[in-house]
């Protein structure tokens, strides 16, 4: 498996609601709602999300890195590498171990995803998924 590329992302923390009203970030890179009140936008450098909460916090996220894999790459890596049956209705983020690292999943309609991990477990993963 190819080197992972950084993830240029937005981190925004706010009230549920306003994170709800956020309109149009996939249009720009993915939106994974990681909590209730809690969203990575991956912009690959876009501008800040505009948030209706004034006590929203917003900040750069560079902690991130990621793999882009096509359809086969995905039903390869979820049959060989996910103990977790990932859910079936796409657009959505799963979460949990990929090859027993935590990872995130950005299952898209196409049947891709954008394999998502912290940056300090990147290269365990990498190396689990080789």
């Amino acid at each position: 498996m190819r080197a992972p590329e950084p993830l240029r992302c937005w981190r925004v923390v706010a009230r549920p609601d306003a994170l709800d009203a956020l309109d149009g970030l996939e249009a720009s890179g993915a939106a994974l709602r990681l909590a209730p009140d809690d969203v990575l936008v991956i912009t690959g450098g876009g501008p800040e999300p505009l948030v209706g909460d004034p006590d929203a916090i917003v900040v750069t996220e560079t902690g991130f890195v990621g793999w882009q894999l096509d359809e086969a790459a995905t039903t390869t890596l979820v049959r060989h590498h996910v103990e977790w049956d990932p859910p079936t209705v796409r657009p959505t983020l799963a979460q949990g171990l990929v090859a027993g690292v935590p990872a995130k999943l950005w299952l898209r309609n196409d049947g891709s995803a954008l394999l998502v991990c912290a940056a300090a477990y990147a290269a365990e993963l990498q190396e689990r998924l080789a």
